[in-house]
């Protein structure tokens, strides 16, 4: 286990923040964290798996320091990212008498991070807050760049706000207690960066992929690379007015089929962006933007990982072509009624589409509902 910690800035003038990437980050959270408190409390956010796991080691590593906290577990899972926790959270946070200056602490995975998050932006209009993140997805991807949010019946983060955190700390060490399929789901994030950035980072995931959940500084070096590119993007274009449309590499797809299976365990967000990683990719090779072996060798990667690929991996019954493009409809990039999709001339080479025929797009989505 290294014990090497990495630091990444991510650079937005007044609002900068480190994102801290190491073993042993919970049990000095307190030393992380008390340059930000202006009195020695924190009102901490979980779920009840993460508190069982993680908790007693941070609220151990707060102590340390001095400082209190209090803590409120919610229900695991996606379907927690509703208006009804949400509103539990934000109660909850008032009757600790958090005060403006005050830090509200994530602990979890994106979707405790995303409804804290909003919880914070908007309680007392806006009270600071701390991401630790436990999962490798919400390591690599959702802890950064202040994206909260909660979901709608209406569809996925539809309801939220940009609200940058004041520190991201990263535990290594709290990896080793995902579950495996966890594990690899936030390994569709990982590999993302690579598809829509940087071919050299996906040459290197080829190699060393299969090795990132048992080796500790191989997984390290996959985060900081992850967050290195995620917090370069985010510095250039928060509110994603441009280059960080690139994040949404297989998120138009993996939306709809989230939506689709009802958010639930049938499909996990990371599993999602993984087939719609895979589905870009053949839609940028349908539309003459790149040759068969780029598809290809995406799939063959997150097979060799043992990921779903296609939609035949995702167990039950889907709705149609048209059911799919109905709900990709419902995605926040739409602009002007106009689908946007993240398409790619190469692997590292992502560019952002508004004007993609709809029948190509349906035609791929039969073929690979045919299987």
């Amino acid at each position: 286990m290294t014990d090497r910690i990495d630091t990444v800035r991510v650079q937005l003038g007044a609002r900068s923040y480190d994102v801290r990437i190491g073993a042993g980050l919970l049990a000095r959270a307190g030393a992380e964290i008390a340059p930000l408190l202006r009195r020695k409390r924190v009102a901490i956010v979980t779920d009840e798996t993460v508190a069982g796991l993680h908790l007693p080691a941070l609220q151990d590593g707060l102590a340390a320091a001095g400082i209190t906290a209090s803590a409120l577990a919610l229900p695991p899972g996606e379907a927690t990212k509703g208006w009804p926790e949400f509103t539990r959270t934000v109660e909850w946070l008032l009757a600790e008498k958090v005060e403006r200056r005050d830090v509200v602490v994530a602990l979890g995975g994106g979707v405790i991070g995303d409804l804290a998050g909003f919880a914070a932006a908007v309680l007392r209009r806006g009270v600071r807050f701390v991401q630790i993140p436990t999962t490798l997805l919400a390591q690599v991807d959702s802890s950064v760049g202040g994206k909260t949010g909660i979901n709608s019946t209406h569809g996925k983060n539809l309801i939220g706000a940009f609200h940058q955190p004041a520190l991201v700390l990263a535990d290594i060490g709290a990896l080793g207690t995902l579950a495996r399929r966890d594990f690899l789901a936030g390994y569709g994030e990982v590999v993302k960066y690579g598809l829509l950035g940087d071919a050299g980072f996906f040459d290197w995931l080829e190699v060393e992929g299969p090795k990132l959940s048992s080796t500790p500084a191989l997984a390290q070096a996959a985060v900081r690379r992850s967050v290195e590119m995620k917090a370069g993007i985010v510095a250039r274009d928060e509110t994603e007015e441009g280059e960080r449309a690139l994040l949404n590499l297989g998120h138009t797809f993996g939306h709809a089929l989230e939506a689709a299976t009802g958010y639930s365990d049938r499909l996990l967000h990371g599993e999602g962006v993984a087939i719609g990683c895979a589905l870009a990719f053949e839609l940028s090779m349908r539309l003459g933007l790149c040759s068969q072996e780029v598809p290809s060798r995406v799939r063959a990667h997150l097979r060799a990982m043992g990921m779903k690929v296609d939609l035949r991996d995702i167990p039950g019954d889907l709705p149609g072509a048209e059911g799919l493009l109905g709900l990709m409809a419902q995605d926040k990039k739409v602009q002007d009624g106009r689908l946007r999709f993240i398409l790619a001339r190469g692997i590292g080479e992502a560019f952002v589409a508004d004007q993609v025929d709809t029948g190509v797009v349906r035609t791929l989505l039969e073929d690979a509902l045919r299987g």
